[in-house]
């Protein structure tokens, strides 16, 4: 696997953090896919194979600790890392609940949303 797929999915209902986000990491050279639900989450990502997910707790169909889990238990997208969202006060809990690889509180700065992106997506390239 390589850096050549810069491919996300940012799953979130709130679409002023889709825009934002979006177009952050599409100023990096992101290809960024967004979903304002989890429904077929596991068909989406499988179709779309990106290198990172970033999914909120609050959203649509499942939640995000269902639809991570869900992911977690699929083995072809298993190992893409999962980069847990929100504004709960316990999101370090929920990630962890959800089987996340890692978190991010909102709100962030959006320096934040770029390196734990980048974090992961080489922990996950670096893999074999």
């Amino acid at each position: 696997m390589d850096l050549l797929n810069k491919r996300i999915i940012i799953f979130d209902d709130d679409e002023d953090i889709l825009s934002i986000c979006s177009f952050v990491l599409q100023e990096s050279g992101w290809e960024v896919f967004v979903f304002p639900d989890c429904k077929d989450v596991v068909e989406r990502v499988t179709k779309i194979n990106p290198v990172a997910i970033v999914m909120d707790n609050w959203i649509p169909e499942t939640g995000g600790i269902i639809a991570t889990q869900l992911l977690k238990q699929s083995p072809g997208v298993k190992d893409i890392p999962v980069i847990y969202f929100s504004a709960n006060s316990n999101i370090e809990g929920l990630a962890a609940e959800a089987g996340a690889d890692d978190y991010l509180a909102k709100p962030f700065e959006l320096d934040d949303l770029e390196q734990i992106v980048l974090k992961n997506v080489n922990a996950y390239v670096a893999t074999p």
